[in-house]
């Protein structure tokens, strides 16, 4: 009967994987009941490596090339068996492939704002996110730390453990580059050589190797940028508090004159033009321009009366021209309507 058995039992003389491009890292060949012939044919292509795995431990490692199975192509595997030199029969025991391709534009970012520690203004928090990529070179540690026994194992189902080694090392990136926050944008390329050198350890560790990690974007929390941007103002003026009191108002007026052209919502934007300091400034420029603005009018309503005043005699053409002053006046607020309908009335009798 186990004469019979053995003689039904299929046997594999060719072993290859031919990766279907989905994704998968490490790929276990099928099988079933199936035993390895003696002198099979094992092909490794370029950007693969093969592991046998005898119940539970990792044996004989394969690079790139075509082998013939034998128990000298096979030595750690043949030590574990106890098989003598003169070994001829079928053997079974786990093959699996590993794909060695570079895993490309694999994306990283900040779900939340990082903590980190910046010289100019202590401690910040910033969003960050950027590409990597990484390829398997360890098979041994793949298989003891992630893929175990597992048929197939894909890099998608790495992505969020990788992510995270990038994530949590950002801090010590920022404090071993010297950086400060300011000049990250501008030192991008330098801010992700840090990073990979405080991640690359993390990778080893399960058998990867971090190929590359670009920065793509850095910033602050909204609330933390308009800090920033007040600072950056202090800055354009040389830290003058009187000269910083007017780059806020001149900010705030156009905001505020926006708000009350939408039928009132000025309000809100002057509460946060006050919020800032600037409300006080505002106010008195607003204050000074109407004052000025209600002297002008006095003396432009003085100018434009005088003539009518004593305009025995007077010319149509200087009648005109005083009624075009009187309706500029009018325009710009200075004079109402009934003021200007009786000078118009006025001056037109003249006409008469």
């Amino acid at each position: 009967m186990a004469l019979m058995d053995f003689i039904k039992k299929q046997f594999i003389d060719v072993l290859e994987w031919t990766e279907s491009g989905d994704g998968v890292v490490a790929w276990r060949y099928p099988m079933a009941d199936n035993e390895i012939q003696n002198g099979a044919s094992l092909t490794v292509r370029e950007s693969q490596l093969a592991v046998f795995v005898n119940e539970g431990q990792v044996a004989d490692v394969f690079r790139p090339g075509r082998y013939t199975l034998t128990t000298q192509t096979l030595p750690l595997l043949t030590n574990l068996k106890n098989w003598d030199k003169l070994f001829a029969s079928p053997f079974k025991s786990d093959l699996y492939f590993f794909s060695t391709r570079a895993q490309i534009d694999q994306r990283w970012g900040t779900q939340q704002p990082v903590t980190i520690r910046d010289r100019d203004f202590g401690a910040v928090r910033v969003r960050a996110f950027g590409n990597y990529s990484w390829h398997l070179v360890d098979p041994r540690k793949f298989i003891a730390a992630i893929s175990g026994t597992r048929d197939t194992y894909t890099a998608a189902e790495l992505d969020g453990q990788l992510r995270g080694f990038l994530l949590q090392h950002i801090s010590d990136a920022v404090a071993q580059s010297g950086i400060p926050f300011l000049d990250l944008a501008a030192n991008q390329i330098e801010f992700a050589v840090q990073i990979k050198q405080a991640v690359a350890p993390e990778f080893d560790a399960i058998g990867l190797a971090l190929d590359s990690v670009t920065l793509q974007n850095v910033s602050l929390p909204d609330e933390l940028q308009k800090v920033l941007d007040q600072k950056i103002g202090m800055g354009m003026v040389g830290g003058d508090m009187g000269k910083f009191m007017q780059y806020q108002t001149a900010q705030a007026i156009p905001k505020f004159a926006e708000g009350a052209a939408a039928g009132g919502a000025g309000s809100g934007i002057a509460g946060d033009a006050m919020g800032l300091g600037a409300g006080v400034a505002l106010g008195q420029v607003l204050a000074q321009n109407l004052q000025q603005g209600l002297q002008g009018a006095a003396g432009a309503a003085s100018a434009a009366a005088a003539p009518v005043a004593a305009a025995v005699g007077i010319r149509p053409e200087e009648i005109m021209a005083t009624l075009e002053k009187l309706a500029e006046l009018k325009a710009k607020g200075i004079l109402t309507e009934d003021e200007f309908s009786a000078k118009k009335a006025e001056l037109l009798k003249k006409l008469v």
